[in-house]
């Protein structure tokens, strides 16, 4: 995944505190059962360079506080001195989110089943790796690995940006119940942001560096960013953001459904990118954002982190050189030609906010490019209904207020397609815990400092 603090500063610290190890000034302190299989292998050095905020959480001590973690549950790092002795920096050692004994104790109820299972599974290889009996045993082992695993991150909760509680259960449940590898929590990452966001500390700068023997992956003394399958599973959930790339001008972020781009009126509608984006970088702008999405549509959003990228970014949209493309599933089945345009002028309708209608007199044109991807089927997650659908792939042109979902849904004799998107409430029908299947998927525009033509791809989740 992307790094979502700039590196340099951090890594620094990671070397730091990896020559420091091999003086001997602090030892790697095995604090739980090693498997065979880990013995001799490597670890990650982890550092999270953060301010410290005042009493009112609004003013900086100017102090730079150091947090530094290993990976993994059974090891910890114990200085043969103080701390202050050290390190020139107030530094914290952080510990694992959930120690190794109560990992174990959590394995322990199917541990001997699960051996005994794999070595009648191993004998069973040697005679007919085909045979019903083994697929039949390794499936009663799947279950049981899953249901130790489930059981075991049943122990983690996360502090989040906001101070709040997360737990890696709500986590996986957001996945929709699908499992991450096992050892997803013991990365360096995800301690080392708890533990600031608990302590009212604001990150500036993270990086993790390997150490211990060359491996056909990693390579000692080399920085890595966080991993994609156990730090992509949670750090989102934690950071509040799934970060797509960051610069010292611009973050882009894959911004979920059902959150709002920027803050609404009344209390309950202040949580937004924009809110949780400052959040992270306190230096942005008030109104970071330099366009937006619905509510319900997920996808890319770009947001500026000084004013000057704000004002460029905002004239680069306005003279049409920021090419974005969505990606769509329509309710029933598109026929007749494979791509094509709309052009629909369309208004506010004053009297149903925030609703917008057909008006040939008075409307602003939308135009929109389409092309037919391909018709699939859909299940829906609450009734189990099965359907037909239509994935297509949207390149608006301009960008007007619910363009997509009404250059879908608007009749065919309008100049629409005449199928609305699905779980569109505003302009189809959207089934109970249904969302909107509208998702900003690229975008390319010219970097406003660097003038490099970006790209940026975020795939879809449905």
């Amino acid at each position: 995944m992307f790094p979502p603090f700039p590196q340099e500063s951090a890594r620094h610290y990671c070397n730091k505190l990896i020559s420091l190890i091999e003086k001997g000034d602090v030892e790697l302190k095995q604090c739980g059962r090693e498997s065979l299989e880990r013995k001799g292998q490597g670890l990650m050095i982890g550092a999270l360079v953060c301010w410290e905020t005042g009493c009112d959480g609004q003013e900086k001590s100017g102090r730079r506080v150091v947090l530094y973690a290993v990976s993994g549950n059974n090891k910890e790092l114990k200085a043969a001195v103080s701390l202050e002795k050290l390190f020139t920096e107030k530094s914290i050692f952080v510990p694992s989110i959930v120690s190794s004994e109560k990992i174990e104790a959590a394995l322990e109820e199917n541990d001997f089943k699960i051996h005994q299972l794999t070595d009648q599974i191993n004998k069973l290889t040697l005679v007919n790796k085909y045979s019903t009996e083994r697929q039949t045993l390794i499936t009663e082992r799947t279950a049981l690995t899953d249901a130790s695993l489930r059981k075991v991150f049943s122990l983690y909760e996360f502090i989040r940006f906001d101070g709040k509680k997360i737990s890696l259960n709500a986590i996986i449940n957001r996945h929709n119940g699908h499992l991450p590898p096992t050892g997803t929590g013991d990365c360096c990452a995800p301690k080392l942001l708890s533990y600031a966001f608990a302590h009212g500390l604001e990150p500036v700068s993270m990086d993790e560096v390997y150490y211990g023997r060359d491996t056909a992956h990693k390579k000692n003394g080399t920085s890595y960013t966080p991993c994609d399958e156990r730090c992509g599973y949670i750090l989102p959930d934690i950071l509040g953001l799934e970060i797509l790339y960051r610069d010292s001008d611009l973050v882009i972020v894959n911004k979920p459904g059902g959150l709002l781009s920027v803050p609404g009126k009344g209390e309950e509608k202040q949580d937004c990118v924009e809110t949780r984006l400052r959040k992270l970088f306190p230096e942005a702008p008030a109104q970071p954002a330099v366009h937006r999405l619905d509510m319900e549509t997920s996808g890319i959003l770009i947001m500026a982190l000084n004013k000057k990228t704000h004002i460029a970014m905002n004239e680069e949209f306005a003279s049409g050189l920021v090419h974005k493309k969505y990606i769509a599933l329509l309710d029933g089945i598109l026929r007749g030609k494979p791509e094509g345009h709309t052009e629909l002028p369309f208004r506010l309708d004053t009297e149903n906010r925030p609703h917008q209608i057909y008006d040939a007199e008075n409307g602003k044109l939308g135009i929109t490019e389409w092309k037919k991807v391909g018709v699939e089927k859909l299940s829906c997650s609450t009734t189990g209904e099965v359907k037909q659908v239509t994935r297509i792939e949207f390149s608006p042109l301009t960008g007007r207020t619910h363009q997509l979902r009404l250059a879908a849904s608007c009749p065919v004799e309008l100049g629409g397609l005449g199928l609305p998107i699905v779980g569109d409430s505003l302009y189809g029908h959207c089934e109970n815990g249904q969302r909107l299947m509208l998702h900003a998927a690229e975008i390319t525009f010219r970097h406003p400092t660097s003038g490099k033509e970006m790209h940026i791809v975020c795939n879809t989740d449905f």
